[in-house]
């Protein structure tokens, strides 16, 4: 009988654990209304915003360091335009006094940003990731993530996806696509924890 797989992370013998709070910045991604109220709604998004709420209390509490990303795009583009009614972040996930906003315009949050010379003024060295889309901003983010060096953690609860077009026939549902863009990510580029609760049960420790 064939060995269960192991994930590339398994095979080096890298810390498996998630990130420490004290050592982590909170990088919430995407958190925008274009997800609930506009063109890309998303499956299970109003969980996800719960469980990210969770989060971001947790974060809070415990002093991290909180960045929240926001995806705009010229006036009059069809999704997240900035001059349009669905750019906002859900009120759920306000940001709070001295919480830092970083606009982008690619699916990496790095990307034309100066997101890693804010996080790396911290003195933080991990990142927790949370927001949307799975697949696609939090996929770009978290790989952009190891080039830059940072050791980085997934709430999955706390991230959300859409149904796909298959290029190859019929439609890949947004359960599929939301467990595979994960597995793929936990294979090497971050460790992917069910909850809040396990970041909790991490700083408890």
């Amino acid at each position: 009988m064939a060995s269960a797989p192991k994930s590339l992370l398994q095979i080096a013998g890298a810390p498996l654990h998630p990130s420490a709070l004290e050592k982590s910045a909170l990088v919430i991604i995407d958190a925008q209304l274009e997800y609930t109220k506009g063109g890309l709604p998303l499956t299970g998004v109003d969980n996800a915003i719960l469980e990210a709420r969770k989060l971001l209390t947790l974060a809070r509490q415990a002093g991290v360091p909180v960045f929240h990303i926001v995806q705009h795009a010229p006036a009059g583009r069809p999704l997240f335009a900035e001059d349009g009614p669905y750019a906002a972040i859900v009120p759920e996930l306000t940001p709070a006094a001295g919480e830092v906003t970083v606009r982008k315009a690619l699916p990496n949050a790095f990307a034309g940003t100066d997101l890693d010379a804010l996080v790396k003024s911290t003195g933080r060295t991990e990142l927790i990731l949370a927001g949307f889309m799975t697949h696609m901003c939090v996929s770009a983010t978290a790989r952009a993530a190891l080039d830059l060096k940072y050791r980085t953690t997934i709430v999955a609860n706390a991230t959300a996806t859409r149904d796909l077009p298959d290029p190859l026939g019929g439609t890949i549902p947004a359960s599929v696509v939301h467990r595979v863009a994960l597995s793929e990510l936990a294979d090497r580029f971050a460790i992917v924890v069910r909850d809040t609760a396990a970041l909790a049960a991490a700083k408890a420790a």
